[in-house]
């Protein structure tokens, strides 16, 4: 049975109420206390001390002091006004047991309220965290990206320098060309002015040995100009025979099997290939096999490309979900991208579906494929 704690204390001004509470020979530390607008309570065993307060109070702003084997409460009224008593008076069982119920849902509901209030501040925090962080990935991204622009921009204006300093080069060793043909036209010229004027210079006999000389300079010159020119190639045609194979190719060696395998496998691609994609209705026919989407995201991938590299693998699925290689790559660039959770999902994937694989081929079979591929 507590004890109820009647030797207390209190005063009042129009806005605030002073209690003290005396607690001898107990840790103070230990109790509980209890308050609402209309109820206070304070528990510490073996004491109890219980008050139906005289008018309502802020209990949100109220606070106690506990120390020097006392609690002494500071309770601000909701209205500024004068109290008659501390407590309720007249107030029989039925109504105390009422008020402290009252209190306790009004308590609960309060804490509830607290909770969910707690709960929203912590999502709006992790949104907004996460926001940030998106915002940050962006910006590193586009970060990223400008530097590539760059780079690539750097390495179009090399190119071009270069290929104007070839073109140059070219252009003054064809002049370079030009002036020597020039300078051997014109000592050729000069040396026909000589002749010319030798002839006249000369008698009769002389004018015989300058018209021989004459010819055969023609000669020369004519000789000069068919060596300029080259003479076309003669047509002709080349008949190459190759020597018949006598001896069929051995059962070791043949390549059929492998073939009738490749044409079954690209049979099921076609029929397990899903013509009601809206996505294939813009795409050709090389483009709506799995292989090829394969190539295309490995090739996105390499570029760093990974989220159109995950759209290409993600049609490839579509087209056939029964390739593990299509799950372990759209997992690389789902690790690429910080998306563990997905990593982790195409990576279980691929394994159930290669260990699927193992599974349902005969071990006659697989002895022999490894055969074949160590060339035994």
């Amino acid at each position: 049975m507590p004890l109820q704690v009647s030797d207390y204390s209190w005063q009042q001004t129009k806005v605030a109420v002073f209690i003290s509470v005396p607690l001898r020979g107990v840790c103070v530390r230990d109790a509980d206390v209890f308050c609402t607008e209309n109820y206070l309570k304070v528990n510490c065993p073996p004491f109890l001390f219980e008050v139906f307060l005289y008018a309502p109070i802020d209990d949100e702003s109220s606070k106690a002091k506990i120390g020097n084997d006392a609690i002494v409460f500071t309770l601000y009224k909701k209205e500024a006004a004068m109290w008659e008593t501390l407590s309720m008076s007249g107030v029989d069982k039925e109504t105390m047991q009422r008020i402290r119920e009252k209190s306790i849902l009004q308590a609960q509901e309060r804490a509830k309220e607290a909770t969910e209030a707690k709960a929203a501040a912590r999502r709006e925090d992790q949104k907004y965290a996460l926001n940030v962080m998106m915002k940050i990935e962006e910006e590193e991204r586009k970060k990223i990206e400008d530097m590539k622009e760059n780079e690539r921009i750097k390495a179009t204006k090399e190119l071009e320098a270069w290929k104007e300093h070839q073109r140059k080069a070219e252009e003054q060793k064809r002049i370079q060309r030009e002036e020597k043909l020039h300078q051997q036209e014109k000592q050729i010229e000069e040396e026909r002015k000589k002749l010319k004027h030798k002839s006249l210079t000369r008698n009769s006999a002389s004018r015989n040995l300058a018209t021989k000389g004459r010819s055969l300079e023609n000669i020369f010159f004519d000789k000069l100009k068919e060596d300029s020119i080259p003479v076309p190639r003669s047509v002709g045609s080349i008949k190459v025979n190759f020597t018949p194979r006598v001896f069929p190719t051995a059962l070791r060696e043949s390549q059929v099997a492998e073939e009738e395998e490749w044409l079954r496998k690209q049979a099921e691609a076609r029929r397990a290939m899903n013509t009601d994609i809206p996505e294939l209705s813009d795409l050709k026919e090389e483009e709506k096999n799995p292989e090829w989407l394969k190539d295309k995201g490995n090739k996105l991938f390499a570029t760093e490309n990974y989220l159109a590299s995950i759209n290409a693998y993600n049609l490839a699925i579509r087209l056939n979900n029964k390739i593990p290689v299509l799950y372990l790559n759209r997992a690389a660039c789902h690790l690429k991208l910080k998306n563990l959770h997905k990593a982790i999902e195409d990576s279980s994937k691929a394994y159930r579906i290669m260990k699927l694989h193992l599974r349902l081929i005969h071990p006659t079979k697989l002895y022999k494929m490894m055969l074949r591929r160590f060339g035994i």
